[in-house]
C-alpha cells in the first residue's frame, strides 16, 4: 500500500485539474487544505478497492456547489469530517475509509484531507471518472447504490442529514441546501460496503490522477503527448489534441448552484480559419468545431494553456487567452447504455447522440 504525502498532493492537484474537465472546484484550494492536513496528521494510505473487506464501510466525501463560489469562500477545515461523523451516527458504524465521488478538481484533494484528519485510508477509486455537476452522475447511482443517508455541512457548524427516496432527489434537495449555505456545502454521501465499491466504483483513478500530474510536471515539450502516454496505459484510452485557438468570447453565470455558460475559440496554427464552441455546466460538456460536435460527455474535454500546458478551470477562462483543447476517452464502465441514460449528452440538453472519441 502506498501513501499520499505532501509531494504526491502536488501531482494529484495537477492531474485533478486535467481530469476535472474545467470543473470539480479549484484544485489549488483543495491542494492547500490537503497539504495542511497531512502536515498536521501524517500521510494518507491509498487503498486499492481489492483490499476492502466485504462489509467494510466506505463514506465518500466532496465539496458541493458552484466552483466560482468555492474559490472565493474556502472551507474552515473540519466541515467534511462533521458530515462523515453524522452519516456514521445515522448508520451506527464507523467508516474504515473515505473516497472521492469524482476524480477531478477540488474533489480529488478534499477527501485526502478528510482521510488525514480522521486517520483512515483513501480508496483508489471514484464514482465519476472525471468531474460532473450533479450527485446522480455517479457510477454508484447507475449501478444501484443509495446516496443516503447523506450529510451536508457548512463553515458555520450547520450539519443537515438527508434521507431521500432516490438519488435524483438527493441532488435536488442537497443543491437547495447548498444554495442556502452560501453556494458551497461539504458533503458525505453514498455510504457503501467494500463489495459495493468493488462492483460500482471506477478503479485506480487516484493513481491515474497522480501519474498524469507527474507527467505534466516533468514534461519536456508537448504536454498533450505526455498525458496521452499515461492515459493510453490506463482503462481510459489515449488522450488526443482536439483544437488550438484563441478565446474570443466567454459567457458565464452562476445559477441554482451551478456555473453555466460557453466559451468560443478562433483557430490558430493548423486550426486557423475554424471555430470551436465549448458548453459547460461547472464542467465542459460538449465541443463543436463549426456546426459539428467533435466530443461530448461522458468523454473528457480539458482546456490547456497553449504555452505552459496548465489546465484552465471554467471559472478562469478569459478573453484573449491562447489555449489548446484536449480530449480523453472514457472507460467502458462510463459508457454503458445505463451510464449514458444518466450522463449522456441528451441528459444535458445537448441535441446529439454520444459518439465515443476516436471511434
Amino acid at each position: 500500500m502506498i501513501s499520499i504525502t505532501v509531494d504526491e498532493v502536488e501531482d494529484i492537484a495537477i492531474g485533478a485539474a486535467v481530469m476535472g474537465t474545467g470543473g470539480g472546484g479549484d484544485p489549488h484550494v483543495g491542494k492547500l487544505v490537503a497539504k495542511q492536513a497531512i502536515e498536521q496528521h501524517g500521510s494518507v494510505p491509498l487503498l486499492s478497492p481489492d483490499e476492502l473487506a466485504e462489509d467494510d464501510l466506505v463514506i465518500p466525501t466532496a465539496q458541493m456547489g458552484a466552483p466560482t463560489v468555492s474559490y472565493e469562500k474556502p472551507p474552515g477545515g473540519d466541515e467534511l469530517v462533521k458530515s462523515v461523523k453524522r452519516v456514521e451516527s445515522a448508520i451506527g458504524q464507523k467508516a474504515i475509509a473515505t473516497m472521492p465521488i469524482e476524480c477531478g478538481g477540488i474533489n480529488s484533494t478534499f477527501p485526502i484531507a478528510v482521510a488525514a484528519q480522521m486517520g483512515i485510508p483513501l480508496v483508489d477509486a471514484d464514482g465519476m471518472g472525471r468531474a460532473f455537476p450533479e450527485l446522480q452522475h455517479e457510477t454508484f447511482n447507475i449501478y444501484g447504490v443509495s446516496g443516503t443517508p447523506a450529510a451536508v455541512a457548512d463553515s458555520h457548524g450547520n450539519v443537515c442529514l438527508l434521507d431521500t427516496v432516490d438519488n435524483v432527489s438527493l441532488e435536488w434537495i442537497a443543491r437547495g441546501i447548498t444554495v442556502r449555505m452560501g453556494g458551497t456545502g461539504y458533503l458525505a454521501d453514498y455510504p457503501m460496503t467494500g463489495t459495493q465499491v468493488q462492483e460500482t466504483a471506477i478503479p485506480n483513478t487516484m493513481s491515474l490522477v497522480k501519474d498524469i500530474g507527474e507527467a505534466v510536471r516533468v514534461a519536456d515539450g508537448d504536454v498533450v503527448e505526455a498525458i496521452a502516454e499515461v492515459t493510453a496505459a490506463s482503462i481510459y484510452g489515449e488522450a488526443c489534441h482536439l483544437f488550438e485557438g484563441k478565446i474570443v468570447d466567454v459567457k458565464r453565470r452562476t445559477e441554482a448552484g451551478f456555473v453555466l455558460g460557453h466559451v468560443e475559440l478562433e483557430g490558430l496554427g493548423e486550426d486557423r480559419g475554424q471555430t470551436m464552441r465549448i458548453d459547460f455546466q461547472n464542467e465542459n460538456l460538449a465541443a463543436k468545431v463549426g456546426d459539428e460536435y467533435r466530443i461530448t460527455v461522458p468523454d473528457l474535454i480539458t482546456v490547456l494553456d497553449r504555452e505552459t500546458g496548465d489546465p484552465i478551470p471554467t471559472e478562469r477562462l478569459r478573453y484573449g487567452a491562447r489555449v489548446q483543447v484536449l480530449g480523453i476517452p472514457t472507460p467502458e464502465i462510463m459508457r454503458t447504455p445505463a451510464a449514458l441514460e444518466v450522463w449522456g449528452p441528451r441528459t444535458f440538453g445537448i441535441e446529439t447522440d454520444y459518439r465515443p472519441l476516436n471511434a
